[in-house]
C-alpha cells in the first residue's frame, strides 16, 4: 500500500507553563486565546487564518514513537501567521523532502466576520500514502468562506516516524493515528474560541486521509470527537493487487521494524538515530497497524461487523483512480499484445481471461488505459461500493463518483497517458481547495456545487442528494449506478 501511494519547521521552543484565561478572540479577531496561550493570525476582509498552532508536544527525543504528549502553554502571543511545517518525509510526486520531526501543528481558517451562532467545524486529514503530504498544502479558504465554517487542517507523523514498529515498543504502528486524535481533542477544547461548534465536527480526508477517517471510525478512543465523516478515495477495505489488506497487524509491523538494517538492537538506540538515517526506510512504513490501543481492530473488519461510530458518512471516489498509479508504474506504453500477461501478473492467471473480456483493448496500441480501468474498479471503486454498503447497515450513508475528465494534473512531470489521466486519483481536490490550478467556467460551477455539498453535509449530514451516489462532472450532476459503471459484480466474484 505505502509503495503504491508513495510513488503516488518549527524550532523547538522552551515554553513556560502558565495559567491562561478563558478562550476567546480579541483585536478584531486577529488574536485568539487558546487553552495553551494566545495566537495571532492573519485577518483579511473575507477570512482569518492561523498556522503552526501546536496540538501536542514535539515528538522528538524520548517522545519519538510515543503517543502524542500534551503541548506546553506559553506566555505572551504566539505568531500564527505562518503555515505549519511539513513532517519529516522523502521527496516524491511534487512533495518536497523534509527533515522536520517537530511537526505536530495545525492550521485554522475561518470567515472574517463573527458568527451569529457557532459554525460547523471541518477537520481535514491529508493524503500521501501515510508517508508524505502536509496540512499546509491545502488552502481551505473556499470551504470556510463559502460554507460559513471553521476548517482545520492537521499534520500527523508520517512513514517511519508515525507507523514504525519494533518488538517491545508500545503502540507500534499507531502513532500517526494517535496524532490525529490529539488534533481532534484540541478541536474539542478550542473550537469555540475560533467561532466553531465542537458538537458539530466533520472529519474528512482523501487517499491516506480517507483511510485515516476509516481508522477513526473504528477507534473506540475517537468516541465523541466528531459527528460526521467523509471518506474520499480511501475505502476502508481497500484491495490492491498482491496486497492482502490495506492495514498491518502490530505484530507484522514490529517484525518489519526489527528486520531493518538500522544498526540498533533496542529502542533507546533507535530514538538516538538522526532523521536522515530513518528516512532511508521511510517508505516501508506506510501502513497503520491495528491491535493497538488507538486502533484495536482492523478497520475493514470493524466496517464489516458494524463496530464503527455511527455517524452520517459520505463515501466517494474518482471515476479513473487508477490512471495515476498505472502512469507511474508503466511510464512507457504497454503493447496490446502484452495486455493479458500484465493482467495475469496483477490478478493471477485464473482470473485473467474474465478480466480481459470485461476490459477489452480499444485498438489504440497501448493497453495502459485498460489496465488502469481494471485497477480503478478492483482497488478503489468497488472497495468504495463495499464501504458504502457495509456502513449503510448501521448509519446514514451518501456517496459520489467524481467524473470530470478534464481537471488539470496537479502532480508534476507525469508521463503521457493514452486518453489523458481523466478523473485521476486526487482530481477532486483542486475543486475543494485552492491549489492554484486554473478551472474552466464549468469546473468552477462544479467546484461551487461540491463545496456547497460538503458544507451542507457538515451542517446537516446530508450533502443535498440524500442516499445513493451522485455523479459529479462539469455540466453533468446526476444519480448514477455506481456498481454497474465499475463492474463490481465481476470483482465481487473474483
Amino acid at each position: 500500500m505505502s509503495r503504491i501511494l508513495t510513488v503516488a519547521a518549527a524550532a523547538a521552543m522552551a515554553l513556560a507553563v502558565v495559567q491562561v484565561p478563558a478562550a476567546g478572540a480579541q483585536g478584531g479577531g486577529r488574536v485568539v486565546q487558546t487553552d495553551k496561550g494566545a495566537v495571532s493570525g492573519t485577518v483579511t476582509s473575507t477570512y482569518r487564518t492561523f498556522g503552526t498552532i501546536p496540538f501536542a508536544a514535539p515528538p522528538v527525543g524520548e517522545n519519538r514513537w510515543r503517543d502524542p504528549q500534551p503541548a506546553q502553554a506559553w506566555r505572551g502571543v504566539r505568531d500564527a501567521t505562518k503555515p505549519s511545517p511539513r513532517c519529516a518525509q522523502s521527496a516524491g510526486l511534487g512533495e518536497p523532502a523534509s527533515e522536520t520531526e517537530d511537526c505536530l501543528y495545525l492550521n485554522v481558517t475561518t470567515p472574517a466576520k463573527n458568527p451569529h451562532k457557532p459554525r460547523p467545524v471541518m477537520v481535514w486529514i491529508h493524503g500521501g500514502g501515510f508517508t508524505s503530504g502536509s496540512a499546509s498544502s491545502y488552502d481551505a479558504r473556499w470551504l470556510a468562506t463559502k460554507n460559513d465554517a471553521v476548517v482545520v487542517t492537521i499534520n500527523y507523523r508520517l512513514g517511519v516516524f508515525g507507523f514504525f514498529g519494533y518488538p517491545g515498543l508500545p503502540e507500534s504502528g499507531g502513532f500517526g493515528i494517535a496524532d490525529q486524535q490529539a488534533a481532534l481533542k484540541w478541536v474539542q477544547r478550542n473550537a469555540r474560541a475560533f467561532g466553531g461548534n465542537p458538537a458539530n465536527v466533520t472529519i474528512f480526508g482523501e487517499s491516506a486521509g480517507g483511510l485515516s477517517v476509516c481508522a477513526q471510525l473504528a477507534s473506540p478512543r475517537a468516541a465523541g470527537l466528531f459527528a460526521k465523516a467523509i471518506i474520499q478515495s480511501g475505502p476502508c477495505a481497500v484491495k490492491l493487487p498482491g496486497v492482502p489488506s490495506g492495514w498491518n497487524s502490530r505484530q507484522d509491523v514490529e517484525k518489519l521494524g526489527a528486520a531493518q538494517p538500522l544498526g540498533c538492537t533496542d529502542v533507546a538506540c533507535l530514538r538516538n538515530l538522526p532523521v536522515t538515517k530513518l528516512l532511508e526506510v521511510h517508505a516501508l512504513f506506510g501502513t497503520p497497524a491495528y491491535d493497538t490501543r488507538v486502533l484495536p481492530i482492523d478497520p475493514a473488519v470493524a466496517q464489516r461487523t458494524g463496530r464503527v461510530h455511527r455517524v452520517p458518512t459520505m463515501v466517494g471516489s474518482t471515476h479513473d483512480e487508477g490512471t495515476l498509479f498505472v502512469g507511474l508504474f508503466y511510464p512507457a506504453p504497454v503493447p496490446e499484445s502484452g495486455y493479458r500477461a500484465q493482467i495475469a501478473q496483477l490478478y493471477g492467471e485464473a482470473a485473467a481471461d474474465r478480466i480481459v473480456a470485461r476490459y477489452p483493448v480499444n485498438g489504440n496500441a497501448d493497453a495502459r488505459d485498460e489496465i488502469a480501468a481494471a485497477f480503478t474498479d478492483s482497488s478503489f471503486a468497488c472497495g468504495t461500493h463495499v464501504t458504502r454498503q457495509e456502513l449503510d447497515r448501521v448509519t446514514r450513508v451518501s456517496g459520489y463518483d467524481f467524473s470530470d475528465a478534464d481537471v488539470p494534473m496537479i502532480f508534476p512531470d507525469m508521463p503521457a497517458f493514452p486518453g489523458g489521466y481523466q478523473a485521476y486519483h486526487a482530481a477532486e481536490l483542486p475543486l475543494l481547495f485552492d491549489l492554484g490550478v486554473p478551472l474552466t467556467p464549468g469546473q468552477q460551477k462544479l467546484s461551487d456545487y461540491m463545496i456547497a455539498a460538503w458544507g451542507r453535509f457538515a451542517r446537516t449530514g446530508d450533502p443535498g442528494w440524500g442516499a445513493g451516489v451522485q455523479w459529479l462532472a462539469a455540466g453533468d450532476v446526476r444519480k448514477t449506478d455506481f456498481a454497474k459503471d465499475h463492474n463490481c459484480d465481476l470483482w465481487e466474484q473474483l
